[in-house]
């Protein structure tokens, strides 16, 4: 095989495993796989419509970021519910987004502004929706643009990862933060005061956004616990 011929090979292999690695992230999402639960790869990649070898690949990357687990002659399993792990995620969580507004503040200008205003709007507007993973998305949307003012790169990519980890492992304990009432004026308040350019009121309204959240989440985690809906340690 010449050089030109491995190298599309390569890339169709890549390009597989992505396209195996999105299509089980959604699966993931949308609670078509759900937490301890054993993943029977050829199921997959007969779902996906390709062959195991890319499924594979892509369950090792999961497995990487920790949403799945590799048992010796068992195959892969996703992992089970944590608390413990869910109340680090957002510590965290806070300590990474509260810390990054004092530079987002000093980088702020009319451009900043205007597309946080856009996120902002773009989760007010699922208010009506029927669906509670829309507002999920946009509530985390409005989050990372918020980051992505602070221009500091690095925190913005650990921060999409805990999101990542709370959409995709805990989605539907996440599914509390989507109540209009509580987000909605949080989202209201934090934008006018960082528009204000109040640096210590916008840090203390988004610690208590944050902790509300993660109050929320793990009320409605315990409730699925105690019904046995899913499997915890």
């Amino acid at each position: 095989m010449n050089t030109s011929k491995k190298k599309k090979t390569t890339t169709d292999q890549t390009d597989l495993a992505q396209k195996a690695y999105l299509g089980i992230r959604q699966m993931l999402f949308h609670n078509e796989i759900v937490p301890g639960q054993k993943i029977a790869y050829r199921d997959l990649a007969e779902r996906l419509e390709m062959s195991p070898t890319p499924v594979i690949q892509a369950l090792k990357f999961l497995e990487f970021q920790g949403l799945v687990r590799r048992e010796p002659n068992r195959g892969y399993y996703t992992e089970p519910i944590s608390l413990i792990e869910v109340r680090e995620v957002f510590e965290l969580r806070e300590m990474l987004e509260v810390s990054l507004l004092p530079r987002a503040l000093e980088n702020l200008d009319e451009k900043g502004i205007t597309r946080l205003k856009k996120a902002y709007e773009a989760h007010l507007a699922t208010s009506n929706s029927i669906y509670p993973s829309e507002r999920l998305l946009k509530n985390v949307e409005f989050h990372l643009t918020l980051a992505s003012l602070s221009q500091c790169s690095i925190h913005q990519k650990v921060l999409q990862n805990l999101f990542d980890l709370m959409n995709l492992k805990y989605r539907s304990g996440v599914i509390y933060l989507t109540s209009m009432e509580m987000t909605d004026p949080n989202h209201e308040q934090l934008f006018e005061a960082i528009t204000a350019r109040e640096l210590s009121k916008a840090q203390k309204l988004l610690t208590m956004h944050i902790s509300d959240s993660r109050k929320l989440v793990i009320m409605g985690l315990e409730r699925m616990v105690e019904e046995k809906k899913i499997l915890t340690i």
